[in-house]
Order: C-alpha cells, then sequence, then structure tokens
C-alpha cells in the first residue's frame, strides 16, 4: 500500500473513532430563558428582551439586598456516579456584593445539599459571562429533585441567561 492510501485509511480511521466516543456531558435540562415560564420567584424579576445572551431574551433580578433568586427545580433525574454541572450566562450591573450559582440536591430520605460556586464570583459591572457550579454524585447517588438557583449577596442588578444543568464524567 502506498504511503499517501496508508495516510488517507489512517485519517479516515481517526475520524470514524472519534466521532463514536460517546459524549463527555450529556445535556440533562436546558431552560431558553425566553419567558418567565417555570420561573419560581416572581419578586425583582422580569423577563427582559433587550438584554440577551442568545437573542431570546434574558431573566433580570433586581436587587435591593441579599436574595437568593429560585429559578428552576428539576425534577427527578437521572445522573448517578457523574459530575452534575449546573452552568448560566451572568451578567451584572452595579452589584454591590457577589454574584454566584447555587444547586441543591434533594436524595429521598437523606435532605439537600448544596453547592455554590464561590471561586469565582461576579461583582460590579460584568458583560455576559459563563458561570458554573458542579455537585459530585458517586454510585447510588441519584437526585429525586435539582433545584437552580442565582444568589446576589447585596443591591444591584443581574441577568442569566442559557441555563443548563449538564451531567459530566465524575472527576
Amino acid at each position: 500500500m502506498s504511503d499517501k492510501v496508508s495516510s488517507v485509511l489512517l485519517t479516515a480511521l481517526a475520524l470514524l473513532c472519534m466521532c463514536s466516543k460517546p459524549p463527555t456531558e450529556i445535556l440533562l435540562k436546558q431552560y431558553a430563558v425566553s419567558s418567565l415560564d417555570g420561573v419560581i420567584t416572581r419578586d425583582n424579576v422580569i423577563f427582559d428582551e433587550g438584554v440577551t445572551s442568545d437573542g431570546n431574551g434574558s431573566l433580570r433580578f433586581t436587587a435591593p439586598e441579599s436574595t437568593a433568586v429560585r429559578l428552576y427545580e428539576t425534577g427527578d433525574i437521572d445522573a448517578e456516579n457523574a459530575t452534575l454541572i449546573y452552568r448560566a450566562k451572568i451578567r451584572t450591573e452595579f452589584v454591590n456584593g457577589r454574584v454566584f450559582l447555587e444547586m441543591w440536591c434533594g436524595f429521598p430520605g437523606q435532605g439537600e445539599f448544596f453547592s455554590r460556586n464561590l471561586d469565582t464570583p461576579l461583582a460590579g459591572t460584568n458583560d455576559w459571562s459563563t458561570m458554573e457550579t458542579v455537585f459530585f454524585l458517586q454510585k447510588g447517588e441519584n437526585p429525586d429533585n435539582v433545584k437552580l438557583n442565582l444568589v446576589i449577596t447585596g443591591p444591584g442588578t443581574a441577568w442569566i441567561d442559557d441555563v443548563r444543568l449538564i451531567r459530566g464524567p465524575l472527576r
């Protein structure tokens, strides 16, 4: 076989292998944020068509003080033996405090446990930033409900868009 033919075959084989690998992340839930549908907290929350990261609008929270904004609850999900990733796009304006994501996982007979992204919170005024927080689920740990929140620890305005719950490999 010529070197050229061997090279083409090896390239084709490599592409086939790359395409057949299972994805490292699986989208469990996505909230496009194109209305207030499904949003739990309604105080100081509006749907903002003009400020958006994806063209569909976003949720704007004007916080007079520290608050946890309850966004969505997923119900039962299949995420055992994995890393659960809560990812969203956040924008802030004049925030006198910190803004971060918070995820609560409920387990039957055990209660609720939380994860917060405190390593890279936003403060002040920021353009769209992708933020995430993770929850590590061992074998046998499968939440029957996941709550997705946005926390603002002082007055200011924050927008959230493109909210996703992802299942990734256990880290």
